[in-house]
């Protein structure tokens, strides 16, 4: 079982900046990917960012040069640095993790609670 702890999240208005963070802790035997994606009301769950273990990193369009993805292998944590944040990024923002873990030694993907941010006009 792996756990996610999520935080960072909260109301800013635009043209502000938030910052994300999420804690993966568990039977985890080595992270292949951890990322962010986000459900806005009335919207698809769409990926946001994800960060590969060896530091690759993907963004969706939209957020692509106004988002930053880091991670610290060391602390299992990968982070999300906002910036320009718009409207039209409130959503809900889902941590989630693949990774290899016990006892069975296969890739499983775990998601977090979720964490609310608004983006006011």
């Amino acid at each position: 079982q792996v756990q996610l702890v999520e935080s960072g999240g909260g109301l800013v208005q635009a043209g502000g900046s938030l910052r994300l963070s999420c804690a993966a802790s568990g039977n985890i035997v080595a992270i292949i990917t951890m990322g962010w994606y986000r459900q806005a009301p009335g919207k698809q769950r769409e990926l946001v960012a994800r960060i590969a273990t060896g530091g690759s990193a993907n963004y969706a369009d939209s957020v692509r040069g106004r988002f930053t993805i880091s991670g610290d292998n060391a602390k299992n944590t990968v982070y999300l640095q906002m910036n320009s944040l718009k409207p039209e990024d409130t959503a809900v923002y889902y941590c989630y993790v693949n990774a290899l873990t016990t006892p069975t030694f296969t890739s499983t993907n775990d998601w977090g609670q979720g964490t609310q941010v608004t983006v006011s006009s």
